[in-house]
């Protein structure tokens, strides 16, 4: 299964990522099928760049986005130009009719039922 993961990158203490497509039995730095952005938390704003064209074509071919970059993907707005793709534009609802409502019934009270007498009740 192909997937869209993060590979960590730069020195100890000092993380950056990069977006890679790669199979889903890769180790998470090892072999990958092609880089389609870069992540550094680590800048104030945390700076984020990717290949919009080249996300959208693997998602398409059916690469499925870790929970992390599907996030990232969210903060960029392209999630839902993706989401877009799949799903129809929503049709806009109609306005539904006032339904009327009957008057309150009084609420039945049950009937109070004399317990039958078991046979340890009735020998005493």
């Amino acid at each position: 299964m192909v997937v869209i993961r993060l590979r960590r990158e730069g020195t100890t203490k000092r993380p950056t990522y990069r977006l890679v497509v790669t199979d889903s039995r890769n180790p998470r730095d090892g072999r990958f099928i092609e880089v389609v952005g870069h992540y550094n938390p680590r800048s104030n704003p945390p700076s984020i760049v990717l290949k919009e064209e080249a996300i959208l074509s693997w998602m398409g071919k059916g690469a499925k986005p870790s929970n992390t970059v599907v996030k990232l993907l969210k903060k960029q707005g392209m999630y839902r130009k993706w989401l877009g793709q799949i799903l129809p534009p929503p049709r806009p609802k109609e306005a539904k009719a006032p339904v009327k409502r009957e008057e309150a019934k009084p609420a039945k009270k049950p009937e109070a039922k004399a317990k039958p007498k078991t046979k340890k009740a009735a020998k005493k």
